[in-house]
């Protein structure tokens, strides 16, 4: 339970501090979280986390300019 509160408030900062971002920005942040999180909750290896962070991110990154075209 208090797991859960921490990330749920790390996720809350990390959006509060996106004020000033692109949405491009915007979307690598969020899609980079999402995918190490996702990863977490899979139980994969350190590795196989950080790779679904920065594919995650890239992903976010993307489709985040493709929005804001």
């Amino acid at each position: 339970m208090i797991k859960r509160g921490l990330t749920l408030l790390a996720l809350v900062g990390m959006l509060a501090g996106c004020e000033n971002m692109s949405t491009g920005q915007k979307g690598a942040v969020t899609g980079g979280a999402l995918g190490a999180g996702i990863g977490m909750v899979a139980g994969g290896s350190f590795g196989q986390v950080v790779g679904a962070g920065l594919i995650g991110g890239a992903v976010g990154y993307l489709g985040g300019s493709a929005i804001s075209k």
